[in-house]
């Protein structure tokens, strides 16, 4: 009898099954000795589960207390309000503020609450501050203007930009991996100098690959008169390898030497169409800032050690950029416009 009843309980593998299956024969009058014979489960296992349902009457297993939380769903819906307040604030001094409200608890309890909630510690990124409504309004104008516009359409058009390269820059790394005593090892310091040169350009790129890369000799101030010089000698040349005679359309954005009316006037006089209004403080918008950084990491890896050796860099990385990296970012275009509506005019992550 034993045999026919316990043979289709051999098959169990979970625990709750098996607990179960020895309960069963337990209250079919067989004793501890007769279902250790079966096998079903090791001698002690038996034995304990038995005695548990003498003690307790059920098979559920009691619910272990563990050290109790030191707070309540309502104290650490206070906590996430209070971060949310403060994005800043450290855990330190959140534990403080929540100590106030009557809850004991260390900075690393705190952690472990936001843990929960998802709130991570991560360091902020760094956008053009939106101080003014009209940077939001102007934000939306523009991407509601073109937020019909596919990547095809986007790529006819010439993005442009300044950007300053210095020598020793760390394109923003300030983190490194390092080992006990390797502090000041020479693969985890970052070489600094008190005045590092500084090499500024100009430059502009399509979705059929980057155009043309002026360097801005020392001494010279980025005026209208620099610019103008700089698109007669360098957007001109690039509209026409790129584009021929297929009409395409320029961006650069509001400084003042590109704004001025001897500037609008004369690319009117060359028919050339301008994207915009471009709103500002807008770089999140503009992909040619994202190709800046892939060209500063490439080029602060090549080390230069000095201001010639800077600008030979930055030129030969320059055209190593590939046609597809370049069409890559135009086609974020339509994601861009798409995510600054969604965020109502704030940042998008560009």
């Amino acid at each position: 009898m034993l045999e026919i009843i316990v043979l289709p309980l051999l098959t169990m593998v979970t625990c709750k099954e098996t607990r179960a299956a020895i309960i069963a024969l337990h209250k079919n009058g067989f004793t501890g000795k007769d279902i250790v014979a079966t096998k079903i489960a090791p001698k002690s296992t038996i034995y304990r589960f038995i005695k548990n349902f003498k003690e307790r009457g059920s098979i559920l297993v009691k619910k272990a207390s563990g050290r109790p939380r030191k707070s309540s769903k309502r104290q650490d819906r206070l906590l996430k309000r209070i971060q949310l307040r403060d994005r800043s604030a450290t855990s330190a001094e959140l534990a403080q503020e929540w100590q106030q409200a009557g809850v004991s608890a260390s900075a690393r309890t705190v952690r472990r609450r936001l843990l929960e909630d998802g709130l991570v510690s991560r360091r902020a990124a760094k956008k053009p501050l939106l101080s003014k409504k009209k940077n939001i309004r102007d934000r939306l104008i523009f991407c509601r203007k073109y937020s019909e516009w596919t990547a095809e359409d986007w790529g006819k058009v010439i993005f442009s930009d300044e950007a300053p390269f210095r020598l020793f820059g760390a394109s923003g790394k300030r983190l490194v991996r390092r080992r006990k005593g390797e502090r000041y090892h020479q693969s985890c310091v970052m070489p600094t100098v008190k005045h590092p040169d500084t090499i500024h350009v100009w430059g502009c790129f399509s979705s059929k690959g980057v155009g043309s890369l002026t360097i801005l000799p020392k001494n010279t101030a980025m005026n209208k008169e620099w610019y103008q010089n700089t698109l007669q000698q360098q957007l001109l040349p690039t509209t026409q390898q790129q584009f021929g005679e297929e009409q395409c359309i320029f961006q650069h954005d509001g400084a003042p030497c590109h704004k001025a009316k001897v500037i609008t006037k004369w690319l009117g006089d060359q028919n050339v169409e301008i994207l915009g209004p471009w709103p500002g403080n807008s770089p999140d918008l503009n992909p040619i800032e994202n190709l800046w950084s892939i060209l500063k990491r490439r080029v602060d890896k090549q080390k230069p050690t000095n201001s010639d050796k800077l600008q030979e860099v930055i030129m030969k990385e320059w055209v190593a950029i590939s046609q597809d990296l370049a069409q890559k970012l135009i086609e974020s275009m339509p994601s861009r416009i798409a995510e600054v509506l969604k965020k109502k005019g704030q940042h998008c992550k560009y």
